[in-house]
């Protein structure tokens, strides 16, 4: 379990000599020594929780802790089920590829744009192809035609060193 605030000191944990005591209603009750704090939890069977360990003076709140630690960890696990991890696909391209060769490459990169992911598409120039990067340049822009229009050009074709990148993003 991964609570953010595990560090918090719970009962005879609070060593402190004196604490601003909450109720658990939220009245406060004043400053008193931790001890005094512990018998009042006690009489209400909850325990005394340090919330604010850097204030001055230290915060306690008397809660149920148990139920409270039960509280967090549902909220990070419904946190964790409701975020979206993007993963970046890439597809290779190369300056004299072939129309039906670029045809299957736009094929799976509609695959993984239906899929929510992001795809890198890449050129990688070799020797001569270096002094033709403009073919690059078209070569892309053909590409970007055959993907579908479910697309968003994230960052148009880009040269970096021997490679152009271009990153496109499923629409939202």
């Amino acid at each position: 379990m991964n609570i953010k605030n595990k560090e918090l000191s719970v009962n005879e944990g609070i060593r402190d000599r004196e604490v601003r005591v909450i109720d658990v209603n939220g009245d406060q009750l004043g400053v008193m020594s931790p001890r005094k704090a512990m018998e009042i939890a006690e009489q209400r069977q909850l325990d005394l929780v340090k919330v604010a360990p850097r204030a001055k003076p230290p915060v306690c709140r008397i809660m149920d802790y148990g139920k409270y630690r039960f509280d967090m960890a549902k909220k990070e696990k419904e946190a964790r089920k409701n975020q979206r991890t993007i993963n970046v696909k890439e597809v290779r391209l190369s300056a004299n590829i072939e129309e039906h060769d670029m045809g299957v490459k736009a094929r799976h990169a509609d695959k993984f744009l239906k899929a929510g992911d992001k795809v890198k598409v890449t050129i990688r120039f070799r020797g001569r192809e270096m002094a033709h990067t403009s073919i690059g340049y078209d070569v892309m822009n053909r590409f970007v035609d055959m993907v579908t229009e479910e697309n968003v050009m994230e960052r148009k074709p880009r040269l970096e060193g021997r490679n152009m990148i271009m990153i496109l993003g499923p629409k939202e």
